[in-house]
């Protein structure tokens, strides 16, 4: 099925390989036989490749073994089972690795191929459980002695204390994503992230667009597909990469949905970098506001991981005394965190 006068120049698998990355694995078989083939003989040859493959995963000599290396440098072979070694394959090996290092990768510098791997990741990172005490008790090892069920326990045998504890019960969580024109490299990310966050518990969740106006995306949200979720968003969007108010984006807010219940002892996530085209104060104002509402207020900058940030925007640094925590947002694995410390249990 080759032969060395069917050799595919360098010139042209690299071409390949920059054609792939731009318009993604799915169209490989066009991308292919646009930039391999060189004469109408070679589509001959090349579909006779391609035919191979289907019959041997990997066939010697053909140019379609150009195909599987970005797939394995751009991660998307499958993974191995969580708990299996793969030291016996040098391979997994990498594609592990790799998997490590797109985590660790700013969201903002992705290429097209590897945003398709980052929006796995993101669903599988946007798994928050922030909870809350109840009001009512439950048997537990720990907590204050539960004097109805210790009596019955002293007249049926010998001493023992039974303890109780309150029961835990699902927080809200409310997500705001800054879509103004500063954040345009990050919103698709974290709309995305937005969206999971959504999904895993809709009942608890609700999610907004910060811009020159609030905009609600939670029904959007709801939809199970993430690109028809994103379309969704979007069309919902009349400000998106404009400017931005988040004095009055904000405030409209916290007297609306947050006073009627959305915002109370609820954990409050605001996804923004803090550029503020109005007054800061007035910023300053409703954050200290809403964290009255709320029982934590958590506020998510895409440049507070870089080396040598400083909380230098105007809105940023008014809202800084008005907010529990200050986190970064720019990677996968800044998300993770974020997640890990929205799943702290406060009374």
């Amino acid at each position: 099925m080759s032969s060395p006068d069917r050799a595919v120049p360098l010139d042209r698998r690299l071409a390949f390989l920059t054609a792939l990355e731009a318009v993604g694995p799915e169209h490989a078989y066009w991308v292919g036989r646009l930039t391999l083939c060189g004469s109408p003989e070679d589509i001959a040859w090349y579909d006779a490749a391609v035919r191979g493959q289907e019959r041997d995963p990997a066939p010697k000599g053909t140019p379609w073994q150009v195909r599987r290396m970005p797939e394995r440098s751009l991660f998307r072979a499958t993974m191995p089972p969580a708990g299996q070694a793969a030291d016996g394959d040098p391979a997994l090996a990498v594609q592990a690795s790799a998997e490590e290092v797109l985590r660790h990768r700013d969201l903002a510098t992705l290429s097209t191929v590897e945003r398709v791997e980052a929006a796995r990741l993101l669903r599988i990172a946007g798994r928050a459980e922030p909870m809350r005490r109840g009001r009512r008790y439950t048997p537990a090892s720990r907590g204050v002695v539960d004097r109805r069920r210790t009596v019955r326990a002293l007249l049926r045998g010998p001493d023992v204390l039974l303890r109780k504890a309150r029961r835990l019960r699902p927080r809200r969580l409310v997500v705001l994503v800054d879509v103004s024109g500063s954040m345009s490299p990050y919103a698709d990310a974290l709309l995305r992230f937005a969206h999971a966050l959504v999904r895993h518990r809709p009942r608890w969740t609700t999610a907004y667009a910060l811009g020159t106006r609030l905009t609600p995306l939670t029904a959007a949200l709801r939809t199970r597909d993430p690109e028809a979720a994103l379309r969704l968003a979007g069309q919902s969007i009349p400000d998106w990469r404009g400017g931005t108010r988040l004095a009055d984006t904000m405030r409209a807010f916290v007297r609306g949905d947050g006073h009627r219940g959305a915002a109370r002892r609820a954990v409050v996530v605001v996804c923004s970098d803090g550029w503020e085209t109005g007054d800061p104060v007035r910023l300053a104002d409703t954050v200290a506001h809403l964290r009255r509402l709320a029982a934590r207020v958590v506020w998510v900058s895409p440049h507070a991981g870089r080396p040598g940030f400083a909380p230098s925007a105007g809105g940023l640094a008014a809202v800084l005394p008005h907010v529990d925590a200050l986190v970064a947002g720019h990677t996968i694995a800044a998300l993770e965190t974020l997640v890990q410390s929205l799943e702290v249990r406060r009374a």
